[in-house]
């Protein structure tokens, strides 16, 4: 008789069951963490809250959709109310991969496809840090469910869903236009999905597509996106060489970023197994030829072409591979066959729920310990909201108007903006290829705070921060206390103000500040 653990056999009994726990689970730990234990958002979720206040002037040159939702979320349930609209997304996602898991591999299959995402970098440890590339994870699942409805199972409606997910994913990235070119050459490629791309459903979709494409491409036109260079320079040498070290440095972070999956599909699978070892099988009916193909195609092809892509043209920043892999899980179980023998089941087990909490318990030791060894500077210790209020306060009552607008040091600004109960606007430091939202007549007209890392007592501004703002009389700085100061350095912000242009009365003596 074989022996099967309790949890195999709960996901051979009641996978939909083994789902939700695991997908709930997931989503409560990256909730919780970062409202627990972080004072500022992670990542780069500050500066997108700052920027998200300028909605009605973002919606001219981005695509606006993941900015509107996090102000929303932001002025509901302050940080909290994000970091739960990051995981809701997270589990939209995982719930459509496991629907459409269940209509290709099975159910039980579809639930161990889920899990094995547990082991996948791009669904956990960047998720509390929303962005447009976190709310494209389930649109883009939800295009391919609704595709597949559509094309596979040749559901008509479905084609206006489809329509729906993709009119919402082009309001939300870039990286739409090369989602919908996949699905396009999908339809074109596969024998099947022509023969049902001749109905009233799916013209309609394509038609608001198209249209919605209208907008999107003067976004991309105006934000700067590097296009292909010219066919003679992609001979050169110093262009191949740098195209090689993109190459591997995308690779390698694919690999990282996939190294939970294989190390679960390892410790599972037969391949380090004892020759006495027993498995418990879970099995599944056979996979139609379409169901395959469509499953490998979305899982591996948008890889190897936004790999690609990258190499050629030289791309150096960040990508959202996130969109792209959302299928891995999927591929894997369709990889390993009708029946797949789960050896040393406790291992396996244990092995899934250490990949589900090692990463927040990571972060939340990173949070707490990197402070004490005085090598960098964590970002979520940092106490924007001491921050904001100091500021608005000062502003407030020297002025007796309401801070709109703070400008300076980035990394401070966007800090600021998100701390202060007024949500000030933030000038930007008018880097090329960033968008200018606010004029300096607006800074100059209404007033506001401009600060910037103090080096010294004094407080003397940068050289950068003196040359844009020649006539700027610094205050005496302030010096905040992070949640944990370790062995770092004081925090010392200096900070000017610049008065209203209407205001004419003298300037009031700043707060007490805590100098040391």
């Amino acid at each position: 008789m074989h022996f099967v653990s309790l949890p195999i056999e709960i996901l051979r009994t009641r996978p939909a069951l083994v789902f939700w726990l695991a997908a709930l689970a997931q989503a409560l730990l990256w909730i919780l963490v970062p409202s627990l234990f972080y004072a500022t958002p992670p990542g780069e979720l500050a500066e997108l809250l700052s920027v998200s206040r300028y909605f009605g002037r973002l919606i001219t040159v981005v695509p606006p959709l993941a900015y509107l939702l996090a102000d929303i979320a932001f002025q509901l349930a302050g940080a909290f109310g994000v970091y739960t609209l990051s995981q809701l997304c997270i589990l939209v996602t995982l719930w459509a991969v496991f629907t459409l898991g269940r209509a290709t591999v099975g159910d039980r299959h579809a639930a161990l496809a889920t899990l094995l995402m547990t082991g996948v970098y791009f669904m956990t440890v960047p998720t509390p840090d929303f962005s447009p590339a976190i709310l494209a994870l389930p649109l883009w699942a939800l295009a391919l469910l609704h595709f597949w409805r559509a094309a596979g199972e040749n559901r008509t409606l479905y084609w206006l869903a489809l329509a729906a997910d993709l009119t919402l994913l082009l309001l939300t990235t870039y990286l739409a236009t090369f989602l919908i070119g996949l699905l396009v050459l999908f339809a074109l490629l596969h024998p099947q999905c022509r023969a049902r791309l001749n109905t009233a459903g799916a013209a309609a979709a394509a038609i608001i597509v198209l249209f919605m494409l209208i907008p999107h491409a003067v976004w991309i036109k105006d934000s700067g996106i590097a296009a292909l260079p010219p066919l003679p320079n992609l001979r050169s040498a110093d262009l191949i060489e740098k195209n090689l070290l993109s190459l591997g440095r995308i690779l390698g972070l694919l690999l990282v970023g996939h190294a939970g999956l294989a190390v679960m599909i390892l410790i599972a699978g037969s391949a380090l197994r004892s020759p006495r070892a027993e498995a418990a099988l879970i099995e599944r009916a056979p996979v139609s030829d379409f169901a395959a193909s469509f499953i490998y195609y979305f899982a591996l092809v948008p890889v190897l072409l936004l790999v690609t892509a990258a190499v050629i043209t030289g791309y150096a920043g960040p990508i959202s591979y996130g969109p792209v892999v959302i299928l891995s899980g999927l591929a894997g179980v369709l990889a390993a066959g009708d029946a797949i023998a789960i050896y040393r089941q406790r291992t396996t087990v244990f092995t899934w729920f250490a990949f589900l909490l090692a990463p927040p318990v990571i972060a939340v030791m990173t949070a707490m310990l990197l402070p004490w060894t005085a090598v960098t500077d964590p970002r979520v210790a940092q106490p924007s909201a001491e921050m904001g209020r100091f500021f608005t306060e000062n502003f407030e009552r020297r002025t007796g108007r309401t801070l709109e607008i703070v400008a300076g040091d980035p990394a401070l600004t966007s800090l600021i903006a998100v701390g202060a109960a007024s949500r000030p606007f933030v000038f930007g430091d008018g880097k090329p290829g960033q968008p200018q939202l606010l004029s300096q007549d607006e800074l100059f007209e209404k007033g506001g705070i401009v600060v910037w890392r103090a080096t010294d007592s004094a407080g003397t501004p940068p050289i950068d921060i003196r040359t844009r703002f020649p006539e700027l009389v610094p205050e005496i700085p302030r010096v905040f206390e992070r949640r944990v100061e370790g062995r770092l350095p004081q925090l010392r912000i200096g900070w000017a103000m610049i008065r209203p242009k209407s205001q004419t009365l003298p300037q009031s003596p700043a707060a007490p500040a805590k100098v040391q």
